[in-house]
């Protein structure tokens, strides 16, 4: 080969791996905008009304679902409590974003439905601006069939936070039960406690023990803080008014 048909070849050579080069750099530059193009981070939407945090996130090709609504009485009706995914998480856009939407403070007043009939609590309920929650059976031959037994929160409570109402309904004798509405155990002795899970036919996990902290006096003016009892339950899981049934295993955590 000549000194010149072997320059013209380096060229052509030259020329080829450039093109190349190109062809991948572009083929990579493709694949990261395909990739991260798709991808967007979710936006805070905390404190934002539904309406607006909707069109923000849709602006954005995501989905948003309001999951919950609580009462609040330090954020307004109408306005995001929680999010989830929370703000800054990198998504592919189509994402469900879900949040909590605030009910504002608690302005009604709970009805006491026990001793109504099941249908005629949940009517009542739904007039005063409530959810009817969990629904469990429970076989009591005392009362009429249908008849509300226990409700949780009970009648009247303040300071509730879900704006649904867990009911126990009586069921015929010889049926079984489909489930109990957790009590609320707090503040019970131990013993008790488990006494109650136990007639029920529920089963509890060996308590855990933890320190009592020494009650304090509190500020000038304001009630004093009493300290909790020696072997009373001072949390549980599951919460009070979650429905529950044989195989639940409730967990107990006792004062020492």
């Amino acid at each position: 080969m000549t000194r010149r048909g072997f320059v013209n070849f380096f060229q052509v050579a030259s020329l080829v791996m450039a093109l190349v080069t190109l062809a991948l750099l572009a083929a990579i530059a493709t694949m990261h905008f395909a990739i991260h193009g798709a991808e967007v981070q979710v936006p805070s939407l905390k404190g934002m009304t539904v309406a607006d945090a909707r069109s923000q996130t849709s602006g954005l090709g995501l989905n948003l679902d309001v999951d919950n609504r609580y009462y609040s009485s330090d954020v307004g009706a109408g306005h995001i409590l929680t999010q989830s995914p929370v703000a800054g998480t990198v998504v592919r856009r189509e994402w469900r974003v879900r949040v909590a939407e605030s009910l504002g403070p608690q302005v009604v007043e709970v009805p006491d439905t026990v001793g109504t009939e099941g249908r005629m609590a949940a009517l009542k309920l739904r007039q005063a601006g409530l959810e009817v929650g969990v629904i469990a059976t429970l076989p009591w031959s005392a009362a009429a069939e249908g008849t509300v037994l226990a409700q949780d929160p009970p009648g009247r409570a303040q300071g509730i936070e879900r704006p649904s109402i867990n009911l126990l309904v009586a069921a015929p004798s010889a049926d079984a039960a489909d489930g109990y509405v957790m009590p609320d155990l707090t503040g019970l002795p131990v013993l008790t406690a488990q006494a109650q899970l136990a007639k029920v036919g529920i089963k509890s996990a060996p308590p855990a023990f933890v320190n009592l902290p020494i009650g304090l006096v509190g500020s000038p003016g304001a009630m004093p803080t009493l300290p909790l009892r020696l072997g009373t339950v001072t949390a549980q899981q599951p919460s009070a008014g979650s429905r529950v049934d044989q195989e639940t295993l409730v967990k107990l955590t006792v004062g020492k």
